[in-house]
Order: structure tokens, then C-alpha cells, then sequence
């Protein structure tokens, strides 16, 4: 009996052995991944060179004597605006009236003698000789007396044009020579922003071209009209300066800012964009995720111009077709998505039934 039970007891373990094995985990049926999309289309792109720039004054001069002297009185502000003409600083002129004043009083008696000598001439009195030396010396104190009224002149340093003075560099009796900084002049409105481009955009940027720029420590971007262009190429740079202008009536712009200068330096009339975000850079190029009967599949592309936001993409698709553009690091080949966007998913390959 106990051989019987045994004999009896194999059909049913080897029945037990042959039942299926669960189903793998990978059958399991799972969600559609909800992604955004965009179709391409063709549209206009601005071909964008960045570059850097430096901000300068309109115009800028260092204030310096045109002779050495001592300063008698200071009339500027340190930091205010000055018109053109107005007096900055007066150096003692006392020696110079003095020596005017003696001018004054021999021109006086040159004249005198010059009228005298030319009556006499004339009624034959004296030798026309004598009347030129007269002539002469008159002549040469004329000189003098404009010479002297230079240098008057030089002792009151006015203002060559509208502007911003900056810091004193000098006081009330200081001894300043020809070599003395006085003190800085800018005209800061408008205000030029000098930039380089490569060589090979120097025939594309001409005066009146628009450029965009921001500087350091501002978020604000500015626009500046190209209204001169280096006629000379640098030839160790292989670069090319390009000066714009821009009004600053509020100031806001400073001399000596360093500027994040971009420049439109071409146009493509039918580009093919994507999001930046979209483009995944992989070894040996890069690719995309298309939306293709309601799965991701990777596509290898070729990218162009750049912009803050978007990639142009030069090749590996073609217009009409239909981009994944969120939740890219979660797509994988093959992935079943769903779009987000109702207009977009509802004709651009949402899952056929």
C-alpha cells in the first residue's frame, strides 16, 4: 500500500512542477507618459552674433593748465554738470596784468610816435625810414599785447563742452603745471558703446544697424544704433571695432562698463526651431524626441544658430513633424506619451484605435 501511495504521489507533484510562471513584470501594462509638443514650422530666424563690448563717453577729456601757475579759485562741484564755457578754475593772473598794463602804456606811446612820424613823412620832414621803424615797433607791441591777453586767457580754464565733471584732483593754492590733472569732463548723452566682430561678419554690419546689449549689474537690455565702423581690420585679433550709440539721458549707462553686446548679423526665411530645452546632446551629436503614433522616438539632428532660448535645427527633421519638448530626461525609445497640448495632440500623431 505504501508503494501505491508513492507511485500515486508523483502525477501530482509533477503536475504541480508544470504549472505556467507568472506573468514578467515587463507585461505589465503602463501609463502613457503625459509630454508637451510643438509641430515644426518653417518661420523667419535672425542669425544672432554675440560678442562683448566696453561703454564709453560721448565725449571725455582729462582737464590739465596750458601753463603753470597758482590756483586763485575753484568754481566747479565735484560730480555736477557744467556747460559748455562755464569757468572751472582761475589761476593768478597778477603778473600778467602787470606786464599787460606795461604793454598798454608803450603801445600808447608807439602809436603816437607812428601817427607823428607818418605826418612828417608825409610833408617830407623826415626819411621814410624813420617812419617804418615807428611802423615796426608799433607793430611788434601789438604783438606783445596779444600774446600777454593769451596768456590772461590761460589762466581761466572754462569748460570745452557740456558735461559731467568728475573728482578734484586739486585745492585753492596749489601749484599746477601743464602735467597737473585737474580734473575729468564727460559728456555722458548719448553715449558710445564700441564692440568686436569677427572678420568674417565685416561686410554684414554697416552703420544704422541696430545691436542689443546689457551691462554688468543690471538686468536692463539697451539698443544702440552702429554709426561707424573701423575702416581697418586688427591684424593680430582678425577683428573688426564697430562703434553704436544710444541715447542716456537718465544716466543709467557709465563710462568703462563692460557690455554683453548682441547683434543681428543675417536672417533665414524658412528655420526649423525647437525649444533648447528639447536638444539632447549624446557622444557624437545630438538628438530630439518625435511624436510618432503615440510613442517617443529619438531622432539624430544637426543644430545651427542659437538664440537664448531656441536651436535651430539644420537637419534630421523635417516641417510638419511633430516635437516633444517636456519631461525629456524621462523619454525613453519607444515610450508611449500622450500630449498636453488638446489642439496640437488631436492631428499630430496622438495613438491611432
Amino acid at each position: 500500500m505504501a508503494l501505491v501511495a508513492g507511485v500515486l504521489a508523483v502525477p501530482r507533484l509533477l503536475s504541480e512542477r508544470s504549472d505556467p510562471p507568472p506573468a514578467p513584470a515587463g507585461s505589465v501594462a503602463v501609463a502613457a507618459l503625459p509630454v508637451e509638443i510643438i509641430r515644426l514650422e518653417p518661420r523667419p530666424l535672425a542669425e544672432m552674433l554675440a560678442t562683448t563690448g566696453s561703454v564709453r563717453a560721448n565725449e571725455q577729456v582729462n582737464l590739465v593748465s596750458e601753463i603753470s601757475g597758482v590756483v586763485r579759485s575753484i568754481s566747479f562741484r565735484e560730480g555736477a554738470s557744467v556747460a559748455r564755457g562755464d569757468l572751472l578754475v582761475k589761476l593768478d593772473d597778477a603778473e600778467l596784468l602787470a606786464q599787460s598794463s606795461r604793454v598798454e602804456y608803450r603801445l600808447r606811446l608807439a602809436e603816437t610816435r607812428e601817427k607823428r612820424q607818418r605826418e612828417l613823412s608825409e610833408q617830407g620832414v623826415v626819411s621814410e625810414q624813420d617812419y617804418d621803424v615807428a611802423s615796426n615797433e608799433l607793430s611788434v607791441l601789438r604783438a606783445e599785447q596779444r600774446l600777454v591777453d593769451v596768456q590772461l586767457d590761460k589762466t581761466e580754464i572754462r569748460a570745452p563742452f557740456s558735461g559731467v565733471v568728475g573728482l578734484r584732483r586739486i585745492s585753492e593754492g596749489s601749484l599746477l603745471s601743464p602735467q597737473t590733472l585737474i580734473t575729468t569732463l564727460q559728456d555722458l548723452d548719448p553715449i558710445k558703446m564700441d564692440f568686436t566682430i569677427p572678420e568674417k561678419y565685416s561686410g554684414r554690419i554697416k552703420p544704422g544697424s541696430r545691436v542689443q546689449f546689457r551691462v554688468k549689474g543690471s538686468g536692463r537690455r539697451f539698443e544702440a544704433e552702429v554709426y561707424a565702423v573701423e575702416p581697418l581690420i586688427d591684424p593680430e585679433t582678425r577683428s573688426l571695432t564697430v562703434r553704436a550709440g544710444t541715447p542716456n539721458s537718465d544716466g543709467s549707462l557709465v563710462p568703462g562698463a563692460f557690455a554683453d553686446v548682441l547683434l543681428e548679423v543675417g536672417l533665414v526665411e524658412r528655420a526649423l526651431v525647437v525649444p533648447s530645452l528639447a536638444v539632447i546632446p549624446e557622444l557624437g551629436g545630438m538628438k530630439v524626441f518625435v511624436l510618432e503614433n503615440g510613442l517617443a522616438r529619438p531622432r539624430t539632428v544637426e543644430t545651427g544658430m542659437r538664440t537664448e532660448n531656441e536651436v535651430q535645427i539644420t537637419s534630421g527633421l523635417e516641417a510638419g513633424e511633430v516635437v516633444i519638448v517636456s519631461a525629456i530626461q524621462r523619454l525613453r525609445p519607444g515610450l508611449s506619451v500622450v500630449p498636453l497640448a488638446a489642439g496640437a495632440g488631436a492631428d499630430s500623431g496622438s495613438p491611432s484605435r
